[in-house]
């Protein structure tokens, strides 16, 4: 198996699990590799270290501490690099897909039904315009929106 980190033109980073180079290049060639964040099929393979397990002859040793009183992103809680921010942000929108419902172009429609009790309350996700969602906002319905990414209807690396 070959893990190859890979990156779309808008510079998201990625990685793709391949039986070898040439499976790598025949998906590439048929548009199937895909930015997991955008959908780009302009994918570029990315320089990576090879993934060597050096641990059998080592002793496990336990790592430093940080210095008290700093305030870097891990003690923040905070991804320490943008390929974990990207790591978080698919994670979040796999919770957000397998825990709503997509009612497409009826979400306005479903959600001022539910918020005047024509409708049991479910969770549920769609499209609708920014002045639509200002509307429904103002009427008191809660609303978050959410980037458009169409990858996320498959399986994703």
């Amino acid at each position: 198996m070959k893990v190859l980190n890979l990156q779309c033109t808008l510079q998201h980073e990625f990685e793709g699990w391949f039986g070898s180079e040439d499976d790598f290049t025949s998906q590439l060639g048929r548009g199937l590799v895909n930015c997991p964040l955008c959908g780009d099929t302009q994918i570029l393979k990315m320089l990576s270290a090879p993934r060597l397990n050096l641990r059998a002859g080592r002793e496990d040793k336990a790592p430093a501490a940080a210095p008290t009183g700093t305030t870097d992103s891990v003690e923040l809680g905070l991804p320490a690099s943008g390929s974990a921010l990207h790591a978080q942000l698919l994670k979040a929108m796999r919770q957000v897909l397998a825990h709503t419902e997509d009612v497409g172009e009826r979400f306005a429609d479903q959600a001022r039904a539910m918020h005047h009790g024509e409708m049991d309350q479910r969770n549920i996700r769609g499209r609708t315009s920014p002045e639509v969602a200002l509307e429904l906002i103002e009427e008191g319905i809660e609303v978050m929106p959410l980037p458009s990414l169409p990858a996320l209807k498959e399986t994703l690396q």
